[in-house]
This record gives structure tokens, C-alpha cells and sequence, in this order.
């Protein structure tokens, strides 16, 4: 969430912002709470240091004396009820409304109502080009008999799926190619010093996080609406996590974390839960829109002022791990009006899926700045001691159901084989993938 002190003092900035994000917030009545929230917290305040004055009082008291000022302490608690009743509400709504004040963009991010005004930044890599009609990756599958949506179907219904075979041992490949990727120190300053990039080369800690989390928790990380699109499990108060990246960034949930520990970084693996509520119709063949997927997400930790290059090295990262398999790509600046409310800045990687003749998102990469760790109390104390909040960054390595989709259609053969990019030969074992049993 955004400071208070910040929104009074930037109220038109911030209004401009939730304009540009198409989000609906009342900035006006929010400062209205704020004034009364403080009146009433003064009031209390003074009510009592009155009631530690009276009660001093009342000890030296006696006979009439002290029957007034028992009156006039009955009088001021009663005063005190009303007064802190009051408080909670207005705390509550003041809360609930600042809560919903989205993070202000980037200054470079461009400004737009819809993804149809995303910027291309950079592209990588030629489609590539058939001599035969190339196949969708659902009709791949299915010829070959790596996915099976249809048993899914019945066992589990629309929208989950059975990789098989060789395909499934591809998944566990792109695991493991992200995993050495992230954990070698070496090769992160081979990509640092690539992309021109002057930040640490620490290290990801692999982690494999609970898929559940509190409720109350998701909210903390901004991440709990939209609700319908959560699997959401009320009597636990429990909910089943879209992204590693929602139970990573709680990691340090409350806790003051010394500057020179930073970057802390983690590569997270797990298994994703969505409703896709509004993708009624989207998407309904194949994996690339599923109930539920697999995903390796990167969550890092960084001083405020290293928060910009931090992402940017992120995307290196990505765009490292999408060349190693040779896809072709687009970097994309999504626009205000696309990106979600936590975000300060976002980038997306979209890939070249042959079979679709579009470039579909593969990966994204949210700069979120100081926002969820206000809310979530993450703190970081410098040299001198003092403390502000840290600065996060989130962004996926692989989703691998698309990464899946992108390689199937674009190493597609003439025979209905799939080849098996060079990167991932020593892990599947094969070079070419073919029928399944």
C-alpha cells in the first residue's frame, strides 16, 4: 500500500495514477477518514491522560471530593466507549479504502487503457518457418499422445489436463535447466555483464513453498483479488496459491532485515491454482489457460535504490533462459492500464507460438517497489540504523505449461515429431520426442 503521509502530499499524483489504472478510489473521502482517524486518536489520547490524572486524584481524595471525581471518572469512560467505538469504525473504513489505492506507475511505463497499447521493446529471434502447415500444440499432443485433456476432463474437469511420456519428462528438464541457472553465481555474471547490468550476482535459494496460504496473508501481499479467481476455501480461511511468488514474498513478513544481507533471492517451484473466471471462452484447447500449472518464480528482496536495476536484471535472466531454448520473443512494457495495482513497473515476455501465428505471454516481471512490504511490515535497516521498507520484485523463470507450448510448436516436425532444444538433450534424454506409449 501506499503511505498515508505520501498520498496527502502527492493527492493529485495519486489520483492520476488510479486514473490511469482504471481503478475507482474515493482519494478525497480516504483523506476525509484520515483527518477525522487522527481528531478521534488525539481525543482518546487526551481522554486518557485525563483518566491517568483523575485516578492519580483519586487516591489523595476523600468524602465529597472524592464522590466527584468518581462521577466524573464514570462519566469520562463512558465518554472513552463511545469515542473508541467510533474509532474502530472509521479505522476500518479508512483501512478497507486505503487498501485499495494502487501503486503509482513508473515513469517510463507507458500510459494506456488496454494490452492493445503495450509497447514492444526489443524482439529476439526469427519465427521460424515451415515447409508443412504446422500443428497447434493441442493437436501435437493428442497425435502423440502427450496430452490428454479429455481423460482429465472426466477425471477432474475443463481446463486441467495429463502430460505424458516425454513431455513430461521436458518439464522436469526446464526445471532444472532454470535451477542451475539461478543458483550459479557464475553464470548470473555472465548475464549481468551481458546486459550492461552493475548489481550483485547473489546467488537463488531454491525453495519450495506451501501452495496454501492464510487468506489473510494473500490480502497482505495484494494479491488476494480478484476473489473469483481464487480457490478459496472460507472455512479454513485458506487459499490455494496463483503464483510460488505469493508464499515467497511473505518470507520476511515482519522482520528487519539488515542492508548488508541484501539481495536476498529466491527461485520458487510450485504448483498454481486458478479459476480463470473471466476467461470464459479463452483458450478452451491445449494448456496454455489451466485450472492449475506449474510454475518456477524468482522473488527478490533489494534496497530501494537498486529496485529498477534489479528487475531489469530479472528480465535479462528470462530473456537468458528463453534463448538457451532458442525461442523467439518479444520484451513488452505493459501499459497503466494493463498492469495490476501492485505494480510500479512491468515488463512481459511474450513468445512466438507457431501453431496460434501469435506471440503469447510467457513470463512477467512486477517491480512493486515498497508496496507490499508496507503491508506486509518487511523492513531494512541501514548502516546508520535507520529503517525503511524494502523493495521487491517478482517475476517468473518459467511457466512452464506455455514454455511447454512454445517449444512443441515451434520445433514441430515434418513427420509429427517434436525435437528437443540442444539445451535440454542431456536432461530428456532424446533428442527427438515421438509417440508416447
Amino acid at each position: 500500500m501506499l503511505d498515508i503521509k505520501f498520498i496527502r502530499e502527492n493527492t493529485e499524483v495519486v489520483k492520476d495514477a488510479a486514473t490511469k489504472k482504471n481503478v475507482e478510489v474515493d482519494i478525497d473521502t480516504l483523506l476525509k477518514l484520515d483527518d477525522e482517524r487522527k481528531t478521534l486518536r488525539q481525543d482518546l489520547d487526551a481522554k486518557k491522560a485525563e483518566q491517568n490524572r483523575r485516578s492519580n486524584e483519586i487516591q489523595r481524595a476523600q468524602g465529597d471530593e472524592r464522590a466527584k471525581i468518581l462521577e466524573a471518572m464514570k462519566q469520562l469512560k463512558e465518554g472513552m466507549a463511545e469515542a473508541e467505538a467510533r474509532y474502530e469504525v472509521v479505522i476500518a473504513d479508512w483501512t478497507k479504502l486505503l487498501l485499495t489505492v494502487p501503486n503509482i506507475p513508473s515513469a517510463d511505463t507507458p500510459i494506456g487503457n488496454d494490452e492493445s497499447e503495450n509497447v514492444v521493446v526489443r524482439t529476439w529471434g526469427e519465427p521460424p518457418r515451415f515447409d508443412f502447415e504446422p500443428k497447434a500444440h493441442w493437436d501435437l499432443g493428442k497425435d502423440l499422445g502427450l496430452i490428454d485433456t479429455e481423460k482429465a476432463g472426466e477425471v477432474s474437469g475443463a481446463r486441467f489436463t495429463y502430460l505424458k511420456g516425454d513431455l513430461a519428462m521436458m518439464q522436469f528438464a526446464l526445471i532444472t535447466l532454470a535451477l542451475k541457472t539461478l543458483s550459479s553465481q557464475e553464470v548470473l555474471a555472465t548475464i549481468a555483464q551481458k546486459a550492461g547490468l552493475d548489481v550483485a550476482t547473489t546467488p537463488f535459494v531454491p525453495v519450495i513453498p506451501p501452495v496454501f496460504m492464510r487468506s489473510d496473508v494473500m490480502g497482505r501481499m495484494a494479491r488476494l483479488k480478484p476473489i473469483d479467481d481464487r480457490f478459496f476455501f472460507e472455512k479454513d480461511a485458506l487459499v490455494l496459491v496463483g503464483s510460488a511468488e505469493h508464499t515467497l514474498g511473505p518470507l520476511h513478513m515482519g522482520e528487519i532485515i539488515e542492508e548488508q544481507r541484501l539481495p536476498i533471492r529466491y527461485a520458487g517451484y510450485s504448483t498454481a491454482f486458478r479459476r480463470e473466471a473471466g476467461a470464459a471462452g479463452k483458450d478452451t484447447r491445449g494448456i496454455l489457460r489451466q485450472h492449475q500449472f506449474d510454475k518456477i518464480e524468482m522473488e527478490t528482496f533489494v534496497r530501494p535504490e537498486d529496485g529498477y536495476r534489479e528487475q531489469e536484471f530479472l528480465v535479462a535472466i528470462q530473456e537468458h533462459l528463453m534463448q538457451l531454448l532458442n525461442l523467439p520473443y518479444q520484451v513488452i512494457a505493459v501499459c497503466t492500464g494493463d498492469m495490476g495495482n501492485v505494480d510500479h513497473r512491468q515488463f512481459d515476455i511474450n513468445t512466438w507460438m507457431p501453431g496460434q501465428n501469435a506471440y503469447r505471454e510467457t513470463q512477467t516481471s512486477d517491480y512493486v517497489g515498497g508496496y507490499q512490504a508496507r503491508r506486509l511490515n518487511t523492513r531494512v535497516r541501514n548502516a546508520a540504523g535507520d529503517l525503511t521498507h524494502v523493495h521487491m520484485n517478482d517475476a517468473t523463470a518459467f511457466a512452464i505449461g506455455r514454455t511447454l507450448i512454445a517449444i512443441m510448436e515451434n520445433f514441430q516436425q515434418a513427420d509429427g515429431t517434436i525435437k528437443v532444444p540442444d539445451v535440454l538433450v542431456p536432461y530428456v534424454g532424446k533428442s527427438v520426442i515421438g509417440r508416447a506409449v
